[in-house]
């Protein structure tokens, strides 16, 4: 188990031992051990194999035994036995705002209340009143906390978030007192789903900017409103945080509110070991007096990756993974940008259940200033997607065949399908007609429900190995549809070990709401040779733009150009389809 795992199971432990109403020294040994481990300077592996983790002050025996256990073997059969003799809803109710553990504990013991259903029963019936230290007015607190946490306590789409956050952006740059300012955070690392946004600003006076931004028009509530924070709420349910610093110290801020913990937690680390203490408000001499210490100037991002030894990191990159062993080696690639795109693949249009016909889809491709557009409309299957039958594919394709060698057509056109994968592995169009195509994208729609990870597996493989004469690409791997519904179970290894195999392309599918393959997967498909593709999955002209959402999130998998598909031009592209 990796440490950042560690401190949060010792985190854990602290706040069962809490709902429990354990001694307090108790609980108070594993939570200051969890601060001590996150802050841990020594490589913590190196530390257990040496027999030395003891030695660090402040862990004990004990808390030395449970991390040495829970780094060698993943699991502590303490915590698990702590965890089941706590109901689980007991932990859920702890993220209401103002509902800490002895209070929790009060009103499971006193009325046997064990989740936030329960307890939103109980208050509507007046029982959370009559407990001694509650009261009415607490009870109505509750239950407005719990109303807020329910519908406020969402993650929102990056793509719609966007819609949000770069207005915002731009007019807090376009105020006079603003010498900088930054969407941080989430948004800026480019994660699939935002929690909340947070911006950044270097300004002398704060005073105007927290008014600007307090003052916003869809701002439904304003939580807090300080001289260095104000947190709003939006109509949407979206929270926002503004803080403004002075402009010498906005780029370690701006780090330190992009990071990722683990991101943030590592940096400190290597700054501690150069000597330095690495803070949102400067890197300072580790041992310098409190009173008369003084940060390095550093004005940018860049900067202060340079003075730890680093190669500047991408935002997107700040998830604490392995980016700074690469960082330090230099080995941080040019990451793919949009204007790479020469073409996508994954495309519909009204013959199926697209919004805008064949001619128009090539215009609105042309007008991207793409080279090429395959045309992938679905199989007879997908009847709720008006699927198409195996003449008019033929008809469609020759309709491609026509516009290609129409007079200077404004792009090149491809000719695919969106083929279904049955439930058996067999795919929806026979092999005859499939190899008049120029490729095919092959995806689960139909019997996605009642079968388990190795079935759905073995499926999907079994349609990876269906010898064609045309391309084959593997569309959406695992179905999901972000904040809506989880993938189908798929062994996704397996699966990428069978692309790799059978030298088929895998999708990342740019769609906001599917963004599949999950970007955790790629480096392991890369490096097995797998070819990426982007495809947005348009089912409109406009649709096409979606493709910048895949393009993030090849960003986050640190593809370079080279190592998708879709930035080759036309020879190339024709090429590797064997036309």
């Amino acid at each position: 188990m990796e440490k950042s795992e560690i401190v949060a199971v010792l985190e854990e432990i602290a706040v069962l031992l809490d709902l429990k109403g354990e001694n307090p020294f108790k609980i108070r040994a594993y939570s200051a051990g969890a601060r001590l481990l996150e802050d841990l300077e020594d490589d913590l592996g190196k530390l257990i194999a040496e027999d030395r983790l003891g030695e660090v002050k402040g862990l004990g025996k004990a808390l030395v035994e449970k991390i040495t256990e829970l780094h060698e073997t993943g699991r502590l059969e303490y915590y698990e036995k702590l965890k089941a003799s706590v109901p689980p809803g007991l932990l859920r109710m702890l993220e209401i705002s103002g509902f800490g553990p002895k209070k929790v504990k009060k009103v499971y013991e006193a009325l046997g209340v064990d989740s936030i259903e329960s307890l939103r029963a109980a208050c509507e019936a007046g029982k959370v009143s009559e407990l001694p230290g509650f009261g009415a007015k607490t009870e109505t607190n509750l239950l407005r906390a719990i109303e807020n946490l329910e519908k406020y306590n969402r993650r929102h789409l990056w793509w719609d978030v966007r819609a949000v956050a770069l207005p915002i952006l731009d007019g807090l740059r376009e105020l006079g007192a603003v010498e900088r300012a930054e969407v941080a955070g989430s948004f800026r690392r480019n994660l699939e789903t935002v929690g909340d946004l947070d911006f950044i600003v270097g300004a002398d006076d704060s005073g105007p900017v927290m008014d600007w931004f307090a003052g916003l028009p869809d701002v439904a509530e304003v939580i807090a409103k300080g001289e260095t924070k104000t947190s709003v709420r939006f109509s949407n349910g979206m929270q926002a945080d503004l803080r403004v610093v002075p402009p010498a110290q906005f780029a370690f801020a701006l780090h330190h509110f992009t990071g990722s913990k683990d991101h943030n937690v590592q940096m400190r680390q290597r700054a501690l070991a150069q000597g330095y203490s690495l803070s949102e408000w400067g890197l300072f001499p580790k041992d310098a007096d409190e009173a008369t210490r003084k940060s390095r100037e550093l004005h940018s991002e860049e900067g202060i990756f340079e003075a730890l030894g680093l190669h500047f990191i991408p935002p997107e990159l700040r998830e604490g993974r392995d980016e700074l062993a690469y960082a330090e080696e230099n080995r941080v690639p040019r990451l793919i940008e949009p204007g790479d795109i020469r073409g996508a693949f994954h495309n519909h249009t009204t013959a199926s259940d697209g919004k805008d016909t064949l001619e128009d889809m090539a215009r609105a491709a042309a007008a991207l200033g793409w080279e090429y557009l395959g045309i992938a409309d679905h199989s007879k299957a997908s009847w709720q997607a008006r699927g198409l039958q195996e003449d008019q594919l033929r008809e469609q394709v020759a309709r491609i065949r026509e516009w290609n060698t129409s007079e200077n057509p404004p792009v090149h056109l491809f000719a695919g399908s969106e083929v279904d994968i049955l439930k058996d592995g067999s795919l929806d169009f026979p092999a005859e007609l499939l190899d008049t195509l120029d490729y095919v994208v092959l995806s689960v729609h139909v019997s996605m429900t009642g079968m388990d990870e190795k079935a759905m597996t073995d499926r999907i493989i079994r349609a990876l190995e269906t010898p064609l004469k045309c391309r084959k690409m593997l569309g959406h791997v695992t179905g999901r549809l972000l904040l809506r519904r989880e993938g189908y179970g798929v062994q996704i290894p397996r699966i990428i070990d069978a692309a790799a195999g059978n030298d088929v392309a895998i999708e990342l599918n740019a769609h906001p709401r599917r963004l599949d393959l999950d970007w955790r997967h790629w480096r392991r498909a890369l490096e097995k040779g797998v070819t990426c593709v982007i495809n947005p999955d348009a089912h409109s002209a406009t649709g096409l733009a979606l493709l910048e959402a895949g393009v993030r999130i090849a960003r986050k998998a640190r593809m370079e150009p080279h190592e998708v598909l879709n930035t080759r031009n036309l020879a190339e592209v024709r090429a590797w389809l064997g036309l």
